[in-house]
């Protein structure tokens, strides 16, 4: 994996089982822009985000808060595991 220099973006209102889950997340999704990440386990990932997180709205706004530091979208790898028959998700780096 490539040497980050950021912090999640996390609320610290959340529990430590929910910060678990969105950190899952991140790191799925980086996972697939840098080595590869199976569909099974990314979409694992984003279902247990969604229990944290299920508004659309706030999906979005953490989703735009994590690309903005990172430079990795959410939307984009789970648009990617949503239509391929792919079993390992990797996503081009070049945007």
């Amino acid at each position: 994996m490539e040497n980050k220099s950021y912090s999640y973006p996390m609320d610290y209102d959340w529990t430590k089982d929910e910060m678990t889950k969105v950190i899952n997340l991140w790191r799925a999704v980086e996972l697939a822009y840098e080595m590869g990440i199976t569909k099974e386990a990314f979409l694992t990932s984003y279902r247990q985000f969604k229990e944290v997180i299920p508004s659309i709205g706030e999906e979005k706004k953490w989703s735009r808060q994590f690309e903005s530091i990172s430079g990795y979208s959410v939307y984009a790898v789970h648009q990617e595991a949503k239509k391929t028959d792919k079993k390992i998700i990797f996503m081009n780096k070049s945007r």
